[in-house]
Formats: structure tokens, sequence, C-alpha cells
């Protein structure tokens, strides 16, 4: 276990981004002064920066109400405030899903959506396109007390008649908890909004963390963005229970079907214990405190199928206390850092190993690239050197005869472009094909192709099979999209291969690049449709059908997104491709022109042989500088790819 605070880690994660993204402008830089960079390189490297930039990591809390939720939050991110930031009171306070991060490019606000967007199908990712939709709080963050009083505004409640809390699926007549929400007057309270979304510079939010705040079971399985989208992307998810209340029947309902099925095993998953204090007793020895905390940490274990050691005990209300006065053994003694430290060593290194491996696998494409580049280039000066110095001392005819070789070898090379330019066109007619499959008019079609056979049905077979049609043809495209790529991948190892034989060019392995991200998280929406809502289709009512309706806006939402994101690195990965060879031909090509008008030159007048010998011997040094350039740019991007690590392993030290 790391002995950095969460604040600490978190701290040193966003140095280390920083540091990665610099050297990766360092190289650019380099490239750029070289005149070896061109736009498609440049291209990849601006959205590597802006990805490094932009980062995020995701923190959902999960609980029930009255667990502490809010309040520890409180305790573990804003306890600087030295007061409560988010409402926590007695009760339910989280009424809607609570989004706290940092946009610069905002002022300091909460975005609040109104409740009555729920009557319709358009999900909340969607809503956030259109902030004129949103009531726009201002935040005053130079006074605690203002924040604080603004941010109650996201616990508000109103009084609705139970048809209009029907429309909004928070009320149904057949269940027994909604008549318990029913007032003596009829009417039912209901959330006054659907979503928040908090935006203020507080240090982490500025790295880039995210927080989620979740209401309980009612609103997570009536708002399908939470179960398929919101909670999935999470780095790392808190669920929360209580030592008073112990796991209460919801408690398993919302663990096993909403955050146990999420893919990645228990890494990113902590369970928090809250409200031992509740246990502390003044009439007991410290050791029969401990043991109850013990039972209560084996039981809770036992009934979520998880080890004792996944369970974490805590006092949040304590903890925040202890921040705030400065209160060291009560900080120890409501195991709030014991929490943290588990929360750093789970969110930061996992999220860490992804942005450094998919980082590395760019960066050393790129670095591997430019090494070959200039690699052709060192291998043809030689060439000509080796052909210049061998003209020392022989006659016209000899010159003469080098010339019509460079010439013909020109001319069997031009015939290969002839070749390339067919290539060309095939690659495009492959990538349009492929994007046939995968691209976003393809899902488009299928998105409103199954909305219509939904609103054409009102019959659980029919939506059932409008459904299940939809999965199978995003199935099929993904999969045709695969046979693409194998099939373009075959043609370019060929025509590298075929191009170093006839031409002498560097042999090039296309990268890899595969669909299965793609396919998985597309079982995991269809494992999820039939989990959470397959159900409701067997005793269709308005009701169901009108969640229905909104759970396939969410899962199509969802999908499309997938599907931006698939044709971003399709696109890039086209070029990867692509772009070896181009760049290949093009400096081939020039050579040859280059060599040509040497020959030509000395032919012309002799005297110029020993000039252009040392003009290649000049350039030779100069390409062997640049790969040493290239090598110590390469070192210092793999350093800061594992500074971090080191930094830790020196602290431990």
């Amino acid at each position: 276990m790391s002995n950095l605070t969460l604040a600490q880690q978190f701290e040193q994660y966003g140095a280390w981004r920083e540091g990665l993204a610099t050297q990766i402008g360092h190289y650019r830089d380099w490239l750029n002064h070289e005149e070896i960079n061109d736009w498609q390189i440049d291209l990849r490297l601006q959205h590597l920066i802006d990805r490094l930039a932009e980062d995020k990591l995701n923190v959902a809390f999960v609980a029930e109400f009255s667990r502490g939720k809010s309040e520890l939050i409180n305790a573990i991110f804003f306890a600087d405030y030295k007061k409560r930031l988010l409402p926590s009171t007695a009760g339910r306070t989280t009424m809607c899903p609570t989004e706290l991060l940092y946009d610069a490019s905002r002022p300091p606000s909460i975005q609040l959506l109104p409740i009555a967007t729920r009557a319709g199908n358009v999900t909340t990712t969607e809503y956030k396109r259109y902030p004129d939709e949103w009531t726009t709080i201002p935040l005053d963050v130079d006074s605690a007390d203002a924040m604080l009083e603004t941010l109650q505004r996201v616990s508000e409640t109103q009084q609705v008649s139970k048809e209009e809390a029907e429309k909004y699926g928070l009320y149904r007549a057949q269940d027994a908890d909604s008549l318990l929400t029913v007032s003596a007057d009829g009417t039912v309270e209901i959330p006054r909004w659907r979503h928040a979304i908090i935006n203020f510079p507080h240090p982490l939010l500025q790295k880039g963390l995210v927080i989620l705040d979740t209401p309980g079971l009612n609103a997570i399985g009536t708002e399908p963005e939470l179960t398929l989208n919101l909670l999935p992307s999470a780095h790392a998810i808190i669920f929360i229970l209580a030592a008073d209340t112990g796991v209460t029947k919801s408690d398993i309902e919302v663990w096993r079907n909403h955050i146990a099925p999420i893919q990645g095993g228990h890494r990113g998953r902590l369970i928090v214990l809250n409200k031992i204090d509740g246990l502390w007793d003044d009439l007991k020895s410290q050791e029969a405190i401990d043991a109850e905390i013990q039972s209560q940490v084996e039981s809770c274990a036992n009934l979520l199928g998880l080890q004792n050691k996944q369970i974490y005990p805590v006092s949040a209300q304590k903890g925040l206390l202890a921040k705030i006065s400065n209160d060291a053994a009560l900080l120890a003694k409501s195991r709030l850092e014991e929490l943290e430290h588990a929360l750093s060593d789970e969110l930061i290194p996992s999220k860490q190993d992804i942005v450094r491996d998919n980082t590395a696998s760019e960066m050393g494409d790129l670095v591997t690239s430019t090494r070959e580049l200039l690699g052709a280039r060192l291998k043809n000066v030689d060439e000509q050197l080796e052909e210049l110095t061998g003209l020392r001392g022989k006659n016209e005819e000899v010159v003469q005869h080098m010339m019509t070789k460079v010439e013909e070898e020109k001319a069997h090379f031009e015939k290969g472009l002839q070749q390339f330019q067919a290539l060309r066109s095939v690659f495009s007619h492959h990538s349009n094909e492929l994007f046939s499959h995968l691209g976003m008019d393809r899902i488009k079609t299928e998105v409103r192709d199954t909305r219509i056979a939904m609103e054409n049905s009102r019959f659980s077979s029919g939506l059932r099979s409008a459904m299940s049609s939809f999965f199978a043809k995003v199935d099929q495209n993904i999969t045709h999209s695969a046979t693409q790529i194998d099939e373009i991948k075959e043609m370019m190892a060929a025509m590298y291969k075929k191009f170093s034989t006839e031409h002498g060019l560097t042999e090039v392995t296309p990268p890899t690049y595969s669909t299965f991200k793609y396919k998985k998280e597309m079982d995991r929406l269809e494992k999820s449709y039939n989990e959470h809502f397959n159900t409701l289709l067997n005793m269709l009512t308005n009701e169901q059908h009108t969640l229905t309706a909104k759970f396939f806006e969410t899962l199509a939402s969802r999908v499309v997104n997938i599907y931006e994101v698939a044709n971003r690195e399709a696109d890039s990965w086209l070029k990867a491709v692509m772009a070896p060879m181009e760049t290949q031909v093009r400096e081939h090509q020039m050579q040859l022109r280059r060599r040509l008008e040497s020959i030509k030159r000395i032919h012309k007048a002799t005297d110029t042989l020993e000039d252009r010998i040392a003009e290649l011997q000049e350039m030779r040094i100069n390409i062997n500088n640049q790969l040493n350039a290239l090598d110590k740019l390469d070192r210092d991007i793999k350093y800061a790819l594992v500074a971090a690590l080191n930094q830790e392993n020196a602290i431990a030290a």
C-alpha cells in the first residue's frame, strides 16, 4: 500500500501527465526543427497531448439514502473548506445524480436539469449539448457559506400528482414503496431536478477528477443512463453501506444488479461500511468495539460474496470533524485514512497503467517511424557515397554508365509508383467499405429503424424482436469491420514486402487494430438489457413501454458514442497503416532524383565530384546526429512514462 494520501498521489499523477506531455512536445518541436514532421504525424502528436491534458478520473459514489454518502465525499475531498460543502443531513439529500467537475471554459456554477425532461426519451448526455435547457446558478467560490447555500438546491423536491410522477417514471401504483411516498393530499414528492453538474475550481477537480454522486436504487433503476453509461465508465465505484442498518435487501439489489456485473473484476470497486461511530460505546473496551465492527465487516462480506479485506469500515462524519478540527487521534479512530490509501492504490495506478500503455504504444509507433525514415536516408547516403567514391579517377564513360544505371532505377521505381497509386485506390475502397460497417451513417440508420419498429409495436414480442434485431445488426457490423481490417492489414503487409524486395524500402509490419473492445462493450450493453429490462416486457404496461423506450434511447446514445470512438480510432489506424508507405515512397523518390542530379553534375564537370562527396559526408554526419538526438528523445519519453513509478520507489526506499 502506498504511503501517499489520495490528494498527494493525484497531484503526482497530474504532474506525471504534464511531464509526459512536455516530453512529447519536445519530440514534436524537434521534428519540426529538423523538417522531418508531416501533417499526419503532427495530428497524432496533437491528439496525444490533448488526451493527456483532458484526461479524467471518474469516481462514482453509490448507496441507498441515509448511508452517509455525501458526508463521505465531504470528508475525503472537501474537508479543506472547513465545513460541509455538499448537503448532508438526516434522510435523503442527494435527490438526483450529481457530477462534480471543473471545466475551465465555463464559470463556476451549478447546472440543474428539470425533472420534466424525463417525460421524453432524450438522454441526459444529449441535453448536455444544450445549456439553455438547464437552470444555471452561479457559484461564489470565495465564500464557503454561499457555496453551501447554493449547493442545497441539488436536494430540492416538489409535490406533483400521481399521474405526473408516473409520467416521469417516479411512481408506480402497484409498487408498495411508491404508495408510501403519497402525501395526505394525494400528491407525490419527487426530485425537482433530473441531473446536476457542479462546476468549480477545486484543486483535485482542476487536475481532472470527476465525482459522481448518485441517488439510491429508485433513481438507478429508472434512469438507464446510470446503469449503461455513468457507472460503467467510472474508474472506481465506492459502494456505501451503513453499520447501523447492515446490508439491506435494497443494498443487495443495487450491488447485484448495478455494480457487481460491471466488468473488470473487483479492481476499482471499494465497499465502505460507514457510520461505525454508532458502534462506539464508552461502556465497552476498544477490543470489544473492534470485534463488533469486525463482525459487521464479516457479515457484509458474506452477504455480498466478497473477502473481508474488501470492506472498509469508517466514520465519515467523525473523519470530516477530525480534519476540520485537526484532531489526529479522532482521524485515526475514524479509519478514514485507510480508505483514502486504498482508494489511491485502486484508482490512480490502474488509470495510470491504461494511459501509460496507450501512450507508450502510440509513441513507440511514431519514434520507430522516424527512426526508419532516418535509417532509409542514411542507407541512401551511404549508397551514394559508395557510388561516387568509386568514380574517383574514372573516365567519362564510366560516369555515363552510372548515370544510365540510376536513370533505369528511377524509371523502374516510377513504374512501381503506378502500382502504389493502384494500391491507394484499393486502400481507399477498403477504407470506405470499413466505414460502411463501422461508420456513423450505418449506426444512425440502425437506431432509426429500431426506434420506428418499437414505436409501431405495443406488444412485448414486437419490442423484444426490435431490440434483439438491433443487437444482432450491430454485432454483424462489428464482425464485418473486423474482417475488413484483416484484409487491409494483409494487403498492406504484401505491398510493404513487395516494395522492400523490388526497391529496397524498409519492410514495415502494419500496426494492429482490433474491434474486440467494441464487441465486448456491446455484449455488456446487451447483457444489461437482458438483465434489467427484458423482464419488463413480460407484463407490459404503458409505463413499462415508456421505460423501455427511455432505456433504448440511452442505449442508442451509448452505442453511438462507441461508434464515434471506433471511427476516430479506425481513422487514426488507417493513417498509421498508410503513412509509412507514403513517407518511404516520397523519400525514395526524392533520393533517386538527388542521385541522378548529382551524377549529371559530375558528368558535366568532373571537378564537382569531390564537392558532392564532401556534401554527402556532411549529410551522413547530420543524419547520425539526428539519430543520436532521436535516441535521447526516445529515452526521455520512456523515462517520463515511468517517472511516477521511479519517484514512488524512491519515496519507498
